[in-house]
């Protein structure tokens, strides 16, 4: 795909066109005189009452931005969502919505109806590797388990993970931010013994990762999971009698891109509870939400937790669109 925007606009454009021509055949009589509307994930258009979009970047994570805009199309009641990719993860979660939504899979110049994607492995952590959990302790950082992978974190930023050596298949707990910093830790520490390196870790992170800190890339990487940390040092606050970290739905490409946090326990009557956490306007906030409480307990209340400036009208919007509507909490 060319790198000029507006060429690579027209082209997606011409690409919508050409596939939802070929999938409707001659029954949409106006087509040809449908033009694209502007949608910054990929391309839009809307003929006969429905708004079909195609979604070109981050498939998997573009559902609310889809959904965000072809609600506000007054003569759209149906909506088709087309994707090259991720969109077993995308029929997953739409069908969370009471709105009418079609997810279709992209061959070529053929729709395919979407099948929808099973949830990551829930493995527990290989024992070889829950060894090392003592390791994370001693170092001062709170071991997190995620799809069968066992990481250290300091307040919602991971700072070490226990890997297998790729040639040796040895079991060791890398000390870093992120898959790059732990290559980098090892190149320049690798006799050093680990405790004593992620001690010095912790410390720094502690250091930034605070309220009020001056800004430091350390307390800016994980907003999200910084407030799940703070919502489990207090989960009263939601009414919770306890409350433990979880995996999320799909599993994280790396440390670094913002995804919602995720929480599970319950209220002192026994209510099951789901927490999702997130910070800026991330529009696929609900999405994402609905397909984490579906994955740990379909029947569970679902609670969004975001700043209060983060609680915006698009979220609000989401939300109240859901077959079972989440409850948006604001935390300040």
């Amino acid at each position: 795909m060319p790198t000029d925007p507006t060429r690579r606009a027209a082209l997606l454009n011409m690409k919508l066109r050409t596939l939802v021509r070929d999938h409707v055949g001659h029954e949409l009589g106006d087509l040809s005189g449908t033009e694209p509307m502007p949608f910054g994930r990929g391309a839009a258009l809307v003929a006969d009452g429905t708004a079909w979009l195609l979604l070109a970047e981050q498939p998997e994570r573009s559902l609310g931005g889809a959904l965000a805009w072809a609600t506000r199309q007054p003569t759209a009641s149906e909506y088709a969502i087309i994707a090259e990719a991720g969109t077993g993860v995308l029929f997953r979660r739409a069908r969370l919505f009471d709105l009418q939504i079609s997810v279709w899979h992209a061959v070529e110049r053929m729709l395919v109806p979407a099948v929808t994607e099973p949830y990551p492995s829930r493995d527990r952590v290989d024992s070889t590797h829950d060894e090392l959990r003592s390791l994370i302790e001693a170092g001062g950082a709170e071991p997190i388990e995620e799809h069968g992978v066992l990481s250290g974190e300091v307040r919602g930023l991971e700072v070490c993970r226990v890997v297998d050596d790729a040639t040796t298949g040895e079991v060791r707990l890398e000390v870093g931010v992120g898959a790059h910093d732990r290559e980098a830790f090892l190149m320049i520490h690798g006799g050093r013994p680990t405790v004593e390196a992620l001690s010095d870790v912790v410390a720094a992170v502690e250091l930034h990762r605070r309220e009020g800190a001056p800004y430091h890339p350390l307390n800016k990487l994980g907003a999200e999971r910084f407030l799940r940390w703070s919502v489990l040092r207090d989960p009263h606050r939601l009414g919770a009698a306890e409350l433990h970290a979880a995996a999320p739905p799909v599993v994280r490409a790396n440390v670094k891109d913002p995804v919602p946090s995720v929480a599970v326990g319950s209220r002192a009557d026994g209510t099951p509870l789901v927490v999702v956490t997130s910070t800026g306007i991330d529009l696929d906030l609900v999405p994402f939400a609905l397909d984490a409480r579906e994955m740990h307990h379909p029947d569970a209340e679902l609670l969004l937790v975001v700043p209060s400036r983060d609680a915006s009208p698009v979220t609000r919007s989401l939300a109240a669109a859901a077959r079972r509507p989440p409850t948006i909490v604001p935390w300040d």
